[in-house]
C-alpha cells in the first residue's frame, strides 16, 4: 500500500467532513469486519457448503480497507511499511516454527 492511496483517503475523509476521533474509526472498521464475517456466513449458509465470494464480497473488503486505511492515518501508521514488517514476522515464524502463527 503506497503513501498515494493514505493521502487521497485523508483527502476524501477531510473533503466529506468525515473526521471522527479514533475510537469511532476503530469501532467503525470492527463493524465493517463484522460485515465480511456475514457474508461469509450468508454464503457458506453457516458453514453447511463451501464458501464462494459473491458480489458483494469485494464492496465489503473494499469498506474494510477504507477503515483500516483512516485508522493508520489517524495514528500515523505507514501501512506500506507496516505490511513489509508483517511479512518479515510471519517468514521469521515459518523459519524458526514451521508456522505463521504466533500460537507456537
Amino acid at each position: 500500500m503506497n503513501k498515494t492511496l493514505q493521502k487521497r483517503v485523508a483527502a476524501f475523509v477531510e473533503a466529506h467532513r468525515l473526521e471522527t476521533d479514533v475510537a469511532h474509526r476503530v469501532l467503525d472498521l470492527v463493524s465493517e469486519i463484522g460485515e465480511v464475517a456475514k457474508e461469509v456466513l450468508k454464503s457458506t449458509r453457516y458453514g453447511k457448503k463451501r464458501f464462494t465470494p459473491d458480489d458483494n464480497w469485494g464492496a465489503e473488503i473494499r469498506d474494510v480497507l477504507f477503515s483500516i486505511i483512516c485508522v493508520a492515518n489517524m495514528t500515523g501508521v505507514h501501512l506500506e511499511t507496516a505490511l513489509l514488517n508483517a511479512l518479515k514476522k510471519y517468514e521469521h515464524r515459518i523459519k524458526t516454527k514451521k508456522d505463521a502463527g504466533s500460537g507456537k
